[in-house]
């Protein structure tokens, strides 16, 4: 009783104002979060959205022996997919975020709001890795938006609704509190991932929706949850607001994918252990392990087995933090990086830029005077790493697209090519004239998730 007079009180005081103030009659005590979801609520919307995808029909289809032992045979037929979804409006001109994984690869988007309006929209700057993508609606006239807070000034135990269209019911205001701040995404299976916790209910539909703190500003989108079941367990995850803030940012400078400042390094987080052999106090930051020679924190003079403990005055304790840190700080700006060296505190400026796409890429998509026909391979240079996700010692030549005889040789995309035939590769060039060699059988060295891999198969 004591938790819900707090958030009834709470509830009423702060669309209000600014400052905490008592209710003073019954009639104020039984508006509850009412005042706040009139002020949200008109800037979320439902998003409808139609995507074509491929599928192949199989005269095996339904049977329970067959149907696994001959999957993907068949003629190939694309197939009209239809999903649903949220979105936050953030400007008066129609700039509306929402998560990647509800519009990418969309052929129709159609946005709804709150008033049953309908518009049309299109993805402007969209990043699978962030999960984020920013639409504009088509000839919509001057709109309801959020305001964005600044998502570091948010606190643990903060009052929260969740606004979204859960299950397709339509749209639905739920209630909590903020239960944790640095999410990283390892437990969700991506590594990049970075998150405001909350226990408000959130739900499938839900995805790309708001969550608001007691003043009716944007702290988060909405993008997933942690269930055995499918549906709320009390821990879902948001994507902090001063990332999407980057993203309007980066829309309104013409950008037409995101641009993410690129480490150049591998580290990992310094633990009670490793704390107590080097000399700090308390476990916390992350020890370099490995730096590129084109990484700006290697051209600042940062080497293996310095700790970064900070990024702008902000503490990071994983990679996926920092790179968070200076993702909203952005490329082409100066952060302020401290770093625990040689049993001292320290600090330096890193200029951050995004990877340098040299030496050439050379692409090479092979033809019919080669072993294997219709793959695409790149030399690999600090772009294409960053692109693939690959280790900062990798080198050979990577697959950028495998096709179909590619495919089934066993090759992937993101595989690096280190030998063919048992021969070093060191570029495309070398590879095309490594492929077009004769013999019957051909074997190909291959670097996977960083582990070696040996494909040999028969021409």
């Amino acid at each position: 009783m004591l938790r819900l007079a707090l958030v009834i009180l709470l509830g009423v005081a702060f669309p209000l104002n600014a400052q905490t103030k008592v209710p003073s009659s019954q009639a104020e005590i039984s508006l509850g979060f009412a005042p706040l979801v009139k002020q949200a609520a008109p800037a979320v919307v439902n998003i409808y959205v139609k995507r074509v995808v491929q599928t192949r029909s199989s005269p095996f289809q339904g049977d329970p022996f067959f149907e696994d032992m001959f999957k993907g045979m068949g003629k190939s037929r694309p197939r009209v997919q239809n999903s649903l979804g949220s979105g936050v409006i953030l400007t008066a001109d129609g700039f509306v975020v929402s998560n990647y994984h509800v519009v990418g690869d969309a052929t129709d988007i159609r946005v709804v709001l709150n008033d049953r309006r309908e518009f049309a929209a299109k993805v402007v700057l969209a990043d699978q890795d962030s999960d984020l993508a920013l639409l504009q609606l088509e000839g919509a006239p001057k709109l309801p938006y959020l305001h964005l807070r600044d998502s570091d000034t948010v606190e643990v135990g903060e009052l929260v609704l969740a606004i979204g269209n859960p299950f397709g019911v339509g749209q639905t205001v739920s209630s909590g509190i903020v239960s944790g701040l640095a999410r990283s995404g390892g437990a969700m299976g991506s590594s990049r991932g970075y998150f405001i916790q909350t226990d408000a209910p959130i739900n499938p539909g839900n995805s790309g929706g708001a969550l608001v703190d007691v003043n009716g500003a944007l702290i988060g989108v909405n993008t997933r949850i942690v269930s055995r079941s499918g549906g709320s367990n009390g821990i879902g995850f948001a994507i902090p607001a001063k990332l999407v803030g980057q993203f309007v940012e980066q829309a309104r400078a013409g950008n037409t994918s995101f641009e993410r400042p690129w480490a150049g390094m591998s580290g990992q987080p310094v633990d009670a252990d490793m704390a107590e052999s080097i000399g700090l106090m308390s476990p916390g930051g992350i020890m370099i392990s490995e730096l590129h020679p084109e990484s700006p924190f290697y051209k600042a003079g940062f080497k293996a087995g310095e700790v970064i403990m900070a990024v702008d005055d902000e503490p990071v304790n994983t990679p996926a933090e920092m790179i968070f840190r200076m993702s909203v700080s952005g490329v082409g700006n100066e952060s302020r990086i401290q770093v625990f060296t040689d049993g001292e505190t320290d600090h330096r400026i890193v200029r951050l830029t995004t990877p340098p796409d040299r030496p050439a890429r050379d692409e090479l998509l092979t033809d019919k005077s080669t072993r294997i026909p219709g793959v695409k391979l790149s030399n690999i240079n600090p772009a294409v790493l960053a692109e693939h996700g690959l280790p900062l010692r990798s080198d050979g030549v990577v697959v950028v697209d495998p096709g179909p005889l590619g495919t089934r040789a066993g090759l992937r995309r993101s595989d690096v090519i280190m030998l063919i035939n048992g021969e070093r590769v060191s570029d495309t060039g070398e590879a095309r004239r490594k492929l077009e060699a004769s013999g019957r059988w051909m074997s190909l060295g291959v670097e996977r998730g960083g582990q070696r891999v040996t494909l040999k198969f028969r021409l």
